[in-house]
């Protein structure tokens, strides 16, 4: 992946008081952004722990309405999570976790079963992409006898997760989750999610296609993983924390954190990896979510968490809101012109990426707007992609005036080579 690298110049942003009031200082900018992090991680947890008891009642009693309480709790638990992406890239500690949470795409073969007719299968690169463990409780990876008789979290993380190293291999998380919940979306560019009947976890003769006690026991394991990812993330952000204690050691590397997190999501893994990606190759399978079609809420919740770590302030699930010393009040002191528009190019992504959630939740899919030639679907994500990238110019201009040298911002082929996405 590429990266483009940003420098300081001599608009270093001068902290005297050209408004009349005192700039924050970065520990309260830095305490802000902590804080924030504790209440978005603790929402992903609280409804992690919702998500965990519906999926306990799917399989103490399958049926359609557990089976959509399951769903609307995967849902529900997007929300928060997508939030804290913008943690990512600027703290080492939340980028080592991320994948065993969030990875994605995935080769849902490995897990359970697949359509064959849609499904590519087994190839050089990934020789495990239909191994279905749900279907097989012994098998051999990387040359290594595998018992998987009994499906555990410790087997998920420790065996499967990237097996033979492979990235694609993601057997845990929010996606493995989704896959088990909604099976594969068959439709293509046409309108629906994926369709796994409540059947699939019911038990003796009800059940269909097969080890319905051994796939109620992967989403399981699956979804108490999680709940114990979340706890562990919770806890580096409190006070006393590891994520935390990193954080407020260093002024400027914390605020260099901030900053790297919002330009390298905007940029290269929003814009880029996640939606312009997918527009150039016109495949739906390029969805960020692509077993329930929740692609337009995972965009937009990620562009609201790169502008609540700018003006500090988040809204949690319950309504109230953490808010603090911020970004966005440094930067006014020496230069409000800056300020306002960094804040206009933030609201002006937002309302792009609602515009393209807007469309989605009144029946326009996601994956109806990847097709090739359709130009409402491709003017609505590329409104997103646009408000991303020149978002992104004006995160350089605030890293160059608070004279943070040499960030590193991910880059992406989609954005900076996009001949080579079809190499």
């Amino acid at each position: 992946m590429k990266r483009f690298f940003l420098t300081s110049s001599a608009l270093a942003l001068s902290l005297t008081a050209t408004t009349g009031h005192a700039a924050p200082t970065a520990k309260e900018v830095l305490d802000t952004y902590a804080t924030i992090a504790v209440a978005k991680f603790q929402d992903s947890l609280t409804t992690g722990q919702a998500l965990q008891a519906a999926v306990d009642a799917l399989i103490a009693a399958p049926s359609d309405a557990t089976l959509t309480a399951a769903r609307s709790a995967w849902k529900a638990a997007r929300v928060p999570y997508q939030q804290t992406e913008v943690y990512r890239f600027g703290n080492a500690i939340v980028d080592d976790w991320e994948g065993k949470v969030n990875a994605w795409p995935l080769d849902e073969g490995l897990i359970d079963y697949v359509d064959d007719g849609s499904y590519i299968g087994p190839s050089d690169e990934n020789e495990y992409a239909a191994l279905n463990v749900v279907a097989t409780p012994k098998f051999s990876l990387g040359g290594t006898e595998i018992d998987a008789s009994e499906i555990t979290p410790t087997l998920l993380e420790t065996a499967l997760q990237e097996a033979d190293g492979v990235e694609t291999n993601v057997a845990t998380g929010y996606h493995a989750i989704e896959f088990l919940l909604w099976g594969q979306d068959l439709n293509g560019h046409a309108a629906g999610a994926g369709d796994r009947p409540w059947t699939d976890f019911a038990q003796g003769s009800d059940c269909t296609n097969g080890n319905c006690d051994r796939r109620a026991a992967y989403l399981k394991a699956a979804t108490d993983l999680l709940v114990s990812d979340l706890e562990f993330m919770v806890a580096q952000w409190a006070d006393g924390g590891d994520a935390r204690t990193t954080l407020m050691a260093d002024d400027k590397a914390g605020l260099s954190a901030i900053l790297t997190g919002m330009g390298s999501l905007s940029y290269g893994e929003l814009a880029g990896e996640r939606m312009r990606l997918g527009l150039l190759l016109n495949d739906p399978e390029e969805e960020h979510d692509c077993f329930s079609d929740n692609t337009h809420n995972s965009h937009y919740y990620d562009g609201k968490g790169i502008q609540d770590a700018y003006l500090g302030s988040y809204t949690r699930v319950d309504g109230t809101v953490v808010s603090g010393a911020s970004l966005s009040q440094m930067v006014a002191v020496g230069n409000p012109a800056l300020d306002a528009e960094m804040k206009a190019k933030l609201d002006t992504t937002v309302q792009a990426l609602g515009a393209l959630k807007a469309a989605a939740d009144n029946g326009f899919a996601y994956d109806q707007m990847l097709e090739r030639g359709n130009a409402q679907g491709e003017a609505l994500i590329m409104g997103g992609v646009n408000g991303l990238i020149d978002q992104t110019k004006s995160i350089e201009r605030v890293v160059a005036a608070l004279g943070l040298d040499g960030l590193a911002f991910e880059g992406s082929d989609s954005l900076d080579n996009p001949g080579a996405v079809f190499e």
